[in-house]
């Protein structure tokens, strides 16, 4: 398992010191905005080479979602996603970070009745797999599709759901990222999930029960790494985490060597 991290505010915004930086905390790979990676491709490449960083994968950075309520923003997202995908096999980064979709609806607020059919959600989402899969499979590259939870998204909460999707749609490039701040609040166990989607979960998101930094909150992440070093986990674990203290960067150091010491034992 190797320890990856998303951007965080108080990295450098030059790309070659962002990269130096990450490298310097102890990180592994770099999980990239994805019109980050289309706007500045060339510097990326070039900080690569010259740091040894690679770029595992990217998150964001398109506009529309693949469960959009909208056919035109739905559509418009596929395409960018596309031109994602096509700038990660550029660079052999391993995928995009897909969920259904963020902060659209949810059933938890009001108005509390959505505005499109779970038929509809469903066909919508599952058009969208089905394509995707196929420019991943042209790319050598992995939709990582993400459960969110209920208060961010009322389609894809759990890791069964995404499960289903995958396997009803027979998608061959398309596999399930285990967030754990997610999968706090909706499996019945992490742990146990954990285990029992071993075959699809390839690409882990991790912080803490409060969404701050690993370490900093009550999530037994001692367990959740020997389950999946027991289960034979070799991907990136990735920092995708707010910071909380009065110095970040220090924060953010320790929520590191946390985790790297869990992760040798």
């Amino acid at each position: 398992m190797k320890l990856a991290t998303q951007n965080q505010s108080f990295f450098p915004e030059n790309i070659m010191e962002k990269f130096t930086y990450i490298k310097s905390l102890g990180f592994e790979a770099f999980e990239i905005d994805g019109k980050l990676l289309i706007d500045r491709k060339d510097e990326v490449k070039r900080a690569i080479e010259e740091t040894g960083l690679p770029v595992n994968a990217a998150c964001g950075g398109y506009d529309g979602w693949i469960g959009d309520f909208s056919e035109e923003k739905r559509k418009n997202g596929l395409k960018e996603i596309e031109g994602i995908l096509h700038a990660l096999q550029e660079i052999d980064g391993e995928g995009i970070i897909v969920p259904a979709a963020w902060g659209m609806f949810t059933y938890r607020l009001p108005p509390m009745e959505s505005p499109r059919s779970q038929e509809g959600d469903w066909e919508a989402v599952s058009d969208s797999l089905r394509y995707l899969d196929n420019i991943a499979k042209k790319t050598n590259t992995t939709i990582f599709l993400e459960p969110l939870n209920r208060y961010q998204d009322h389609m894809i909460n759990t890791v069964a759901e995404a499960r289903k999707y995958i396997e009803d749609n027979n998608l061959t490039h398309t596999k399930i990222i285990g967030d754990f701040y997610h999968m706090n609040i909706e499996e019945d166990n992490l742990v146990q999930s954990l285990h029992d989607n071993r075959d699809l979960i390839k690409h882990i998101h991790l912080a803490d029960n409060h969404r701050y930094q690993p370490g900093s909150g009550s999530i037994d992440f001692k367990t959740c790494f020997s389950q999946l070093g027991n289960d034979g986990y070799d991907g990136y674990m990735t920092i995708e985490c707010r910071v909380r203290g009065d110095e970040p960067k220090q924060a953010y150091q320790r929520s590191v060597d946390y985790l790297a010491t869990l992760l040798q034992r």
